[in-house]
């Protein structure tokens, strides 16, 4: 596939576009907040916070604000990253709450940030940058290399949803990398006993990665990382705000000719090549035996409860959250790392709730079925996906990302030339596995499709 170049008309309209939308959000707030006035989001995110917490939560927020006036998530990215990192250079011991908590296990006090005022501050930076930016907009740097992502996420026959996806195609403007490396994220979590841990770690796992100091040099290790240390900051949030729940997650990084995987509990990756689904990981549940001879050698017990369960109460081994059963349940995450060069066609993230009820060579049928009624396009490829596990009975949360790693349309187009040639083979292990090079884009228009 040729390499896309942005035409002058194209950026032309896409730099009217983001003044339009700067034009649009100063309308919307002609002046900054008062000394008392609460910023425009919800109250939920207007709570204490650690210093650890402040750059997430930040860029959580302005992102709902920026996304709910479509914003184009390029505009998204630099705008929050130019806020965050102005704010993140002051003083922010101005911001801080009269009380301090000590560290669950030691002597450390962790000083917490008055949310409200933090908040309130940041707003009105976003504010005076779009103003700036609309002035005289900076040279926003497009992607070189372009990924078709299809997402779907339904609650299903349960109370609440409870899972949370993140998908990052703008990641080296969120954090202002200017290299030429191209960087994806992406994830799934799937929460349980409530939705604080599985928001948490959608808002908090990313940033701790990229900014951890071996994250240029040493992306897998990062990722480890930041899984650590995500879950060892809920932990301290659970204890301040008496949470129990717990999540699972699995990740997706994409750093130049590298695919970068991490997980915790039972969602999963997988990967579709030429046809072929490749197993990339092994699920942590307690019957695996190392896991089980881990949980014993603790302490804990792992027991049969309508399914294996750790302490006869849950059904995952591994998990950032569940404060009450740590260490037993960890939160230490397994990674793996794969050299790419350029025959894939897709990977899937998903949680329990599909690949519990769908098998990975039953993914391969279902795309190419799926394309094949809709001419290659791939719009709606996740909701195919989830509809196929509501229909082979998944009655929990169904989230599924699927990353289009060449253009749907040429995959439709290779299967139809030579059918024979996609032979499916559930588990293939015949890593490592190809990628694009960096000569090869893939299609520009990137769709998300959500449903709570």
């Amino acid at each position: 596939m040729a390499t896309a170049t942005a035409t002058a008309p194209a950026l032309q309209a896409e730099t009217e576009a983001a003044r339009g939308v700067l034009g649009s959000f100063l309308r919307d707030f002609s002046a900054p907040l008062g000394p008392e006035e609460l910023p425009p989001w919800s109250p939920q995110g207007s709570g204490a916070l650690s210093r650890a917490e402040a750059r997430g939560e930040l860029a959580e927020l302005a992102g709902g604000l920026l996304a709910a006036r479509n914003a184009p998530p390029l505009l998204t990215a630099a705008l929050i990253h130019a806020a965050t990192d102005e704010v993140l250079q002051t003083d922010l011991s101005t911001f801080e709450k009269s009380g301090v908590e000590e560290e669950q296990g030691d002597q450390q006090r962790l000083t917490l940030l008055d949310g409200v005022s933090l908040q309130r501050y940041f707003f009105n930076k976003l504010r005076d940058i779009c103003c700036e930016w609309q002035k005289q907009l900076p040279l926003l740097r497009p992607l070189k290399r372009f990924l078709f992502v299809s997402i779907h996420a339904i609650r299903n026959s349960r109370r609440k949803m409870e899972d949370r996806h993140v998908s990052l195609l703008e990641f080296n403007q969120l954090f202002g990398m200017m290299d030429d490396i191209d960087r994806a994220y992406f994830a799934v979590f799937d929460g349980h006993g409530g939705v604080d841990a599985a928001n948490y770690a959608a808002t908090h796992l990313h940033v701790n990665m990229a900014l951890h100091d071996e994250f240029l040099k040493n992306p897998s290790e990062a990722l480890k990382c930041s899984f650590q240390q995500t879950d060892e900051m809920f932990l301290l949030k659970a204890k301040r705000e008496r949470l129990r729940n717990g999540t699972t997650g699995v990740c997706a990084l994409i750093v130049g000719n590298r695919l970068h995987i991490a997980w915790l509990g039972d969602s999963q990756v997988m990967l579709v090549r030429q046809g072929k689904a490749v197993t990339l990981m092994e699920p942590h549940k307690p019957e695996r035996e190392d896991e089980r001879t881990r949980i014993e050698a603790l302490g804990g017990y792992v027991t049969y409860l309508d399914c294996w369960r750790v302490n006869g109460t849950l059904a995952v081994s591994r998990a950032i959250g569940d404060i009450y059963q740590k260490p037993y349940v960890s939160g230490s995450a397994d990674v793996d790392s794969f050299e790419l060069t350029g025959s894939e066609d897709y990977l899937v993230l998903a949680c329990d709730g599909f690949f519990d009820t769908v098998k990975p060579c039953d993914v391969v049928d279902l795309v190419l079925d799926h394309l094949m009624k809709n001419k290659g396009d791939g719009l709606k490829t996740a909701e195919r996906l989830v509809a196929a596990a509501k229909e082979n009975g998944s009655s929990d949360n169904i989230t599924v990302i699927v990353v289009f790693l060449r253009d749907p349309q040429d995959i439709l187009a290779d299967f139809l030339r030579d059918p024979k040639s996609l032979v499916i083979s559930e588990g293939a292990q015949d890593s490592p596995f190809n990628f694009f090079s960096s000569e090869t884009n893939n299609q520009s228009d990137s769709q998300t499709t959500r449903s709570a």
